[in-house]
């Protein structure tokens, strides 16, 4: 990954979700051991957001480092009324420790805050913790915990939520 500081900008040029995919695929892989449901998973997500999503309650973002993609992040509608859900966080391994987490936690949470919703929230497992330190410092707190088959393996699922 190039130095640099890290930039923002909105998903949509060509490439962008097809790199969302395939980097959660081969990342969670090779980090975790998961098997391919959950590349499927973030697909199903992707393709939500590329065929329906609502520009005005709905977005997503592509961080880069230099001209290289380097993470992403999603807010849609979580289908309660004023919930928002954030979505497929992931920095490539490459490009971590440089603060690209929080800098789309951050743009994800004030969109969702001026789109209105009251309240965002999360799914994520144990096994993830920098992420949950990452939600944690920004005021998430989980809400629901239990241990379950996901992904080739058994996880402990944890949702969390954020009071806009």
């Amino acid at each position: 990954m190039e130095a640099g500081s890290p930039s923002l900008r909105p998903v949509g040029r060509p490439g962008d979700l097809g790199w969302v995919v395939e980097r959660h695929g081969a990342v969670y892989a090779a980090e975790y051991g998961w098997d391919m449901s959950f590349e499927g998973l973030v697909a199903e997500i992707v393709a939500g957001f590329a065929s329906e999503h609502d520009l005005g309650r709905e977005a997503g973002w592509i961080a880069e480092l230099g001209d290289r993609r380097a993470g992403s992040i999603f807010c849609i509608a979580a289908g309660a009324p004023g919930v928002a859900a954030l979505r497929a966080l992931m920095v490539d391994p490459g490009a971590r420790r440089r603060g690209i987490g929080t800098l789309l936690i951050e743009r994800c949470i004030d969109f969702a805050r001026a789109a209105g919703y009251a309240r965002m929230e999360l799914g994520t497992t144990s096994d993830l913790a920098d992420a949950r330190r990452l939600y944690e410092a920004a005021g998430f707190r989980i809400v629901h915990e239990e241990r379950e088959p996901r992904f080739g393996t058994v996880v402990t699922s944890q949702r969390m939520a954020l009071e806009l």
